[in-house]
């Protein structure tokens, strides 16, 4: 970043505050309202990559964020490329994510009169951020701090900052700077309540532990582990949470909160527990046959979590709005360990959860992502969209790090693997990234795969071919409902990969699809990977 002489543009004191936060990318669709706003990015040396629409855009700054930490940064223009980007900022705000976005707009005094496009952004964002500000020049640095500040405190989430054409180039001198120290999370001061907390994990024989988002977001990884390891206690994870600890462990029992198969076996186990320990665990991702799963009058139930809960999925019998590992560590200080689920319990539901999402089937949805994780590294990175195969991949899709597996958790808007597997290529091009979708989910973003080619990137891209909304198509005949509005036009992926500039292959079977992710591993450019399935395909898989 460019040393700083004399008077700036009040858009350059934003973007060096983004910089001094770690961003080096900003992604959207320029207007002439946001001209100066990319040029003082691009100042500042944060590389502003042109998209083809402000949701995908935003997907794809969320895929950066999730290599590099930094906040992502979303760029759009006033009016339409604001409300484009609407959906993605919920789902920012949903899922947790730290990002600013910046929109142009025209000034106060010219909306008195001017029309065209013009409404007020800040209330459009209002309920989906965190906050959102107007900039002013003479507190540009300011605000600019603020947003960085709020993004990423306490549960991280979307920060709006609307920036008037005029404000955006007036000149300031750049005042002594003030920067807000990084909130420091408390932990349990000794007392009553971590004192009883530790007997009943003294006493506990069948404990049981689960992780979300919280704990990932804090890098709590480590801390979970040697807990976990240190008093025979067993890990589920909310879906954003896999691979906070490697999966393939023998205390990890995976992903929860959106299979029914994998539910019929999870929720039972964690009924006969007798102490559940919530770390990290923010309910947002889980469906509502995780509601009051537990009573904690019956029940012992630790819950450690970011902010209060005012949430009220489930209660705990203790709650302490702290840090995840550093609150573990005091947890276990002065607890003998002792055996825990003497009876088989743990090896039992690890077998059932095996056998319910089995590898060996021929072909179909099952049989494409065992393949594609046989001839994947465990340093694989992978995203996946909304839809029937998110289910069955969240369960199948073992995961050795946080954020081996990204989606959309949350909110479970359709569209996002694409762009948040581009994100990931961009910011971390020695990984293999692979993405997948159904049809319709690609057929949301293709224009995207234009973005691949002109970045030089080579993620791989699979699509599941049924020309069906596959899950909505199963909800339908659950309630005896015809298949009304869920089918389209079956259609050439893999030609559609090589229109814009990448290479394209059609599979059916396990062998034709080996090849495929073969010759994309070795390939310079992206890849398509069309995986025809047959009609109904997952029925009794998810």
């Amino acid at each position: 970043m460019p040393e700083v002489n004399g008077p700036v543009r009040a858009a350059d004191l934003v973007a060096r505050r983004l910089y001094e936060a770690g961003c080096r990318y900003a992604f959207g669709m320029p207007g002439g309202e946001v001209l100066t706003i990319v040029d003082a990015l691009e100042q500042a040396g944060i590389r502003f990559v042109l998209c083809k629409h402000e949701n995908n855009a935003g997907f794809i700054a969320e895929g950066v964020h999730h290599r590099d930490g930094a906040p992502a940064i979303l760029v759009a223009t006033v009016g339409p490329g604001v409300v484009n980007g609407v959906n993605v900022v919920a789902n920012a705000m949903q899922d947790r994510v730290p990002m600013i976005v910046l929109s142009g707009c025209v000034d106060a005094d010219e909306a008195q009169t001017y029309t065209h496009q013009v409404f007020d952004h800040q209330q459009v964002f209002r309920s989906i951020t965190k906050e959102t500000f107007r900039l002013s020049a003479d507190s540009a640095d300011i605000i600019a701090d603020k947003a960085v500040s709020i993004a990423r405190e306490g549960r991280a989430g979307p920060v709006h900052i609307d920036v008037p054409i005029s404000v955006a180039d007036e000149r300031v001198s750049p005042a002594i700077l003030r920067r807000r120290p990084a909130a420091v999370r408390a932990v349990p001061a000794e007392g009553s309540d971590l004192d009883q907390a530790r007997r009943w994990l003294a006493a506990a024989k069948r404990p049981v532990m689960i992780a979300g988002l919280d704990a990932v977001a804090e890098g709590a990884g480590a801390g979970i582990r040697a807990f976990c390891e240190a008093f025979g206690v067993p890990l589920i994870t909310s879906y954003k949470a896999k691979g906070i600890v490697p999966e393939t462990h023998e205390l990890c029992l995976g992903g929860a909160g959106l299979s029914p198969k994998a539910d019929k076996h999870l929720l039972p186990f964690i009924r006969e527990a007798d102490l559940i320990i919530c770390a990290g665990y923010d309910p947002i991702e889980m469906r509502s046959g995780w509601r009051e799963v537990w009573d904690p009058a019956s029940v012992n139930v630790i819950d450690i979590a970011a902010v209060p809960n005012t949430h009220y999925m489930h209660q705990a019998s203790l709650n302490f709005v702290a840090a995840t590992g550093e609150t573990l560590m005091l947890l276990g200080q002065g607890v003998t360990p002792q055996a825990t689920w003497a009876e088989g319990q743990l090896t039992a539901v690890r077998s059932a959860l095996a056998g319910a999402f089995p590898t060996d089937a021929e072909w179909g949805p099952a049989a494409i992502i065992d393949e594609c994780r046989k001839a994947l590294p465990d340093t694989a990175l992978a995203t996946a969209d909304s839809g029937a195969h998110r289910i069955l991949l969240s369960q199948m899709w073992d995961c050795h790090e946080p954020r081996g597996l990204i989606q959309s958790s949350a909110l479970c808007t359709m569209g996002c693997a694409v762009p948040m597997a581009i994100g990931e290529k961009l910011a971390s091009p020695d990984r293999p990234v692979i993405s997948f979708s159904g049809d319709a989910g690609m057929l949301m973003v293709a224009g995207e795969l234009s973005t691949a080619a002109e970045l030089g990137s080579s993620p791989v891209f699979v699509v599941f071919v049924d020309a069906c909304l596959s899950l909505i198509e199963l909800k339908q005949r659950q309630r005896q409902m015809a298949g009304n509005g869920v089918g389209f036009g079956k259609h050439d992926f893999a030609a559609l990969g090589r229109a814009f500039g990448g290479e394209g292959h059609t599979v059916t079977t396990r062998q034709e699809l080996r090849t495929a992710l073969e010759a994309a591993q070795s390939s310079d450019a992206f890849t398509v990977i069309a995986a025809v399935i047959k009609p109904r395909a997952y029925d009794g898989l998810i």
